[in-house]
């Protein structure tokens, strides 16, 4: 192998190293994921129910003081009018609310199904940006993303 060769396999290597080390750290040094933040992702309509009792099985195995959003937007926010919730889904709104987990409806879904923030059950906050932007911001908050 010519010295430039091997001075360019080095080189090589070397970048290598850090572009790994740079990619483990997260790309524009975004926080590292901790099991104490976690965002659960729901869109689909027939998953309230599911994700609902996966975030109560969080709270009920899950570390002490873990911090859980969940961010609904597109169909699955209808699950969430308060005209046509389901009882068990509202009260466990109530219970998640009391018990600190956080509700984030996007606004472009309140939009598109022509609804306010007074029509869903009680317990939600409306987030302008979007259910879409508001994860990625909370995952570059070091929050665990979870999509069941």
């Amino acid at each position: 192998m010519h010295r430039r060769n091997i001075f360019k396999a080095a080189a090589a290597a070397v970048g290598g190293v850090f572009a790994t080390k740079a990619i483990a750290q997260g790309a524009g040094g975004a926080a590292k994921v901790s099991a104490n933040k976690v965002a659960y992702h729901l869109s689909d309509a027939d998953k309230v129910a599911f994700v609902l009792g996966n975030i109560q099985n969080h709270l009920d195995g899950g570390p002490k003081g873990v911090e859980i959003v969940l961010v609904v937007h597109g169909p699955a926010l209808k699950g969430f009018h308060a005209m046509s919730a389901d009882p068990a889904v509202s009260q466990k709104v109530e219970n998640f609310s009391k018990a600190g987990v956080k509700f984030d409806a996007c606004g472009n879904t309140l939009k598109a199904q022509k609804v306010e923030l007074a029509d869903l059950v009680p317990g939600f906050k409306v987030v302008e940006e979007g259910g879409v932007v508001r994860l990625a911001e909370l995952q570059s908050l070091g929050y665990a993303y979870l999509r069941p």
